[in-house]
């Protein structure tokens, strides 16, 4: 059997070099179950440039570093979380660049924080096919560990334009019992809010969090995954 530090090192390792599947086996055999199994799921499509982009990838690497976020992992009753990063932009365009990795303390945390803030964009730009990214996030649940709670992290700052009707797959996804939460920039559509929550957002406390433009990013990512872990029913 694993132990947690050897997962999390496999993880790490498969970030590195863009492969998951040669070490999800084990590290899902090592896994023991988790409060919350959490996809984040993170917009490459055309409207996102490459510094809009290191601001989502650093503002998450700076939420898991900060100690509410450490904090909130350690109030569940396993204390323990399980993360999951994709990229995503057109049809046919996901890619895992953080395989599972299981937070149970505080250096867990920090490593996942700086791994995502080092990530690279692994995509070339496209359209943005929010559908295809919610059923590609909703099926690496089933390598990831069992949870009391699966959640689908997702960011963007456009509408679905490729792909199947959003709100259909939101439905799919929700009807597996898996929440859908989003964070929506409003610098190209000014009501993406509302259509995130008419068309992609559901399951058990399903919430939109919004902000102007990618300056805000860091901040309302922290706010969201706080909520996301202590789970619904939290301001």
């Amino acid at each position: 059997m694993l132990t947690r530090r050897a997962v999390l090192k496999l993880t790490r390792r498969a970030a590195a070099v863009g492969l998951a599947g040669a070490y999800l086996t084990q590290a899902r055999a090592a896994l023991a179950e988790v409060d919350l199994a959490l996809v984040l799921a993170i917009d490459c499509s055309f409207s996102v440039d490459a510094g809009e982009f290191r601001l989502q990838m650093q503002g998450l690497g700076e939420a898991f570093r900060r100690p509410e976020i450490k904090r909130a992992v350690r109030t569940g009753p396993r204390q323990r979380i399980a993360v999951a990063a994709l990229q995503w932009s057109d049809l046919n365009s996901q890619r895992v660049v953080v395989p599972w990795a299981v937070l149970a303390g505080d250096a867990d945390a920090d490593e996942l924080g700086g791994i995502l803030s080092r990530t690279p964009r692994r995509l070339a730009e496209g359209g943005t096919s929010i559908a295809s990214a919610l059923l590609f996030s909703a099926g690496l649940f089933a390598s990831g560990p069992s949870a009391s709670r699966r959640v689908i992290d997702i960011s963007s700052d456009g509408r679905n334009n490729v792909g199947p009707p959003v709100w259909q797959v939101r439905d799919r996804v929700v009807a597996q019992g898996i929440s859908i939460n989003g964070l929506v920039i409003l610098n190209e559509w000014p009501t993406l809010d509302i259509y995130f929550e008419n068309q992609v957002v559901g399951g058990d406390g399903h919430f939109v969090v919004s902000v102007n433009d990618y300056r805000d990013y860091g901040e309302a990512i922290y706010r969201k995954l706080l909520k996301e872990i202590t789970g619904p029913g939290i301001a």
